[in-house]
């Protein structure tokens, strides 16, 4: 892979993220028209891709050899020994559209063979901007940040997020033994806000479906940096994820195994 100055790269991304924050929370043009893409449950708006439009033209002329990978602009390829963007402008858009406070920015950096070199994930709603790169910790406003010490699920938080509008193979097992366990369980609306709750330490554990670059990578990196399990540790697109607490991990790879066979 050809040398990356992650610095310049981190300024850049926490740049772009609270210029992102400031557009996302402006009051909504009443122009701006929810349509939809593949189904009434997939749908996008114009700040969407007034965000990531702007997002890639500064990363085109400060990385020009780097390629990006969009939520709702696909791929643009870069020189195939240099790192790609993964950018979501909003992430939770059927939240955004509906007026509800829990979305966010989400934009990380990876090396040529997919592994995370960093990640920011903003809430503009909270103020609070998550980043973190490869080997140096998971930091919030700035400020180092940890899972929780937690040694089990009971009596704390299971993030999760529908795959789309539907349940994902094996989730109705999962929340029923969740909640024999008396693990309470949220569906919030934004995955990468949602996975990186477990770095906050406010989620003792938190799992998705359905593993999309876009909207995953830079929160796993985020929580793996702050001392998350993550099971697997880089899934492949469309692969189940779990992240848990380190002293809880083992309780939540457990069942996590028993419900969702062969993971």
């Amino acid at each position: 892979m050809r040398e990356v100055d992650l610095d310049r790269a981190l300024r850049f991304a926490t740049e772009l993220a609270a210029w992102a924050s400031e557009t996302i929370r402006r009051p909504r043009d009443p122009r701006d028209a929810v349509r939809e893409k593949d189904g009434p449950a997939d749908i996008v708006t114009a700040t969407d891709e007034a965000v990531e439009r702007h997002v890639r033209e500064v990363l085109a002329a400060a990385f020009p050899e780097h390629g990006i990978v969009g939520e709702e602009y696909g791929t643009t390829e870069g020189r195939p020994d240099a790192p790609h963007w993964v950018v979501d402008p909003v992430d939770g858009t059927t939240n955004y559209a509906h007026g509800l406070g829990w979305c966010s920015f989400s934009l990380g950096l990876a090396a040529p063979d997919g592994t995370p070199l960093l990640g920011v994930v903003a809430d503009p709603w909270r103020g609070e901007t998550f980043s973190a790169v490869r080997g140096r910790g998971a930091f919030l406003n700035g400020r180092p940040t940890r899972a929780a010490g937690h040694t089990t699920l009971t009596g704390h938080v299971f993030l999760t997020e529908w795959a789309a509008h539907a349940h994902w193979p094996g989730m109705d097992a999962l929340l029923a033994e969740l909640a024999e366990r008396h693990c309470t369980v949220r569906v919030m609306g934004s995955t990468a806000l949602s996975l990186v709750q477990v770095a906050a330490g406010r989620a003792t554990a938190a799992a998705i479906g359905s593993f999309h670059h876009v909207d995953g990578l830079p929160a796993l990196l985020i929580a793996r940096e702050a001392g998350a399990t993550a099971l697997p540790e880089l899934p492949e697109y469309g692969d189940p994820l779990l992240l848990a607490a380190p002293d809880a991990a083992a309780e939540a790879t457990e069942i996590w195994r028993a419900k969702l066979p062969g993971r």
